[in-house]
């Protein structure tokens, strides 16, 4: 544990993630194959794909949840299995599906995760707790019993959780996915103002969500490669430079339509395949 004052995040230029042909195989099922991401330091980064394309696997890979294959990731500096004691003590991690102890009240919730990471008065611990309250706009429910929390109120609650501890890189999966339209506005407002303080990188299967907060971007296939890695707005120019492949189980009404439409989409070719599904 350290004293407070809270921890800063260090200025150093370079890259927060660097994976060097990262692998992980379940028996015969191979998650993630060989990857090279590369996640610029203070950087809002997406991390897109469609389920099942890796991203979980790679995020749980970088934190120490799990351990390669083969490859290796550094994170902040630090060799990502070597060192996963000092790389969680850097990084914030918001799981897909964040679990709380249901009769502890948000301010209870966040004072029990401190305490894993500061020793110190604690009022600057209670200060630290307030201003995570505030950033994730759950100040006035503070002192509410988690079991009462809406969906929304949750995921932001493990935004707070996470970024308790001021970690120099804040890492969360599909943070506004399964949420409400209200609920997704609130989780990505709260990761445009992260930027200030925190590298941020958040994986979604939802284009708009890195369209609206993301600089940069890398798009996962089916963990066997990425498909683009660069600065969003290089990706969205619409210069014709990059070509997309994308796998749906079945074409509805107005697909095709609707991403001609999209103004850095040049054209859409349709090509049926043989299970009755469709690839763009």
């Amino acid at each position: 544990m350290t004293d407070l004052p809270l921890p800063q995040a260090d200025p150093a230029d370079g890259h927060a993630i660097a994976t060097h042909g990262l692998t992980k195989r379940f028996d015969e099922v191979t998650a993630l194959d060989a990857l090279e991401l590369r996640v610029p330091r203070h950087a809002v980064f997406g991390f897109l794909g469609p389920n099942g394309a890796g991203k979980t696997t790679a995020m749980r890979l970088l934190v120490g949840l799990a351990r390669p294959t083969s490859g290796r990731a550094e994170v902040l500096g630090h060799d990502a299995t070597r060192d996963s004691l000092e790389v969680r003590r850097r990084v914030g991690f918001l799981a897909q599906d964040p679990r709380f102890y249901e009769h502890q009240t948000a301010r209870e919730t966040l004072r029990f995760t401190a305490r894993f990471f500061y020793a110190g008065p604690a009022r600057a611990i209670e200060d630290r707790i307030d201003e995570m309250l505030e950033l994730v706009d759950l100040a006035d429910k503070a002192d509410r019993p988690v079991r009462g929390f809406s969906g929304g109120e949750r995921q932001r609650l493990g935004i707070a959780q996470a970024q308790v501890n001021a970690p120099e890189l804040l890492i969360m999966d599909e943070p506004a996915a399964a949420l409400d339209p209200v609920g997704r506005h609130a989780v990505l407002s709260i990761l445009d103002r992260l930027r200030a303080h925190t590298t941020v990188l958040f994986s979604t299967h939802i284009l708009d969500d890195v369209q609206r907060v993301a600089d940069h971007v890398a798009i996962l296939n089916r963990g066997r490669r990425l498909i683009a890695q660069a600065p969003t707005h290089e990706l969205l120019a619409g210069d014709g430079a990059a070509t997309y492949l994308i796998g749906l189980e079945r074409s509805p009404n107005g697909t095709l339509e609707a991403l001609r439409a999209l103004s850095w989409v040049a054209d859409v070719v349709e090509h049926p395949v043989a299970d009755g599904g469709v690839t763009l």
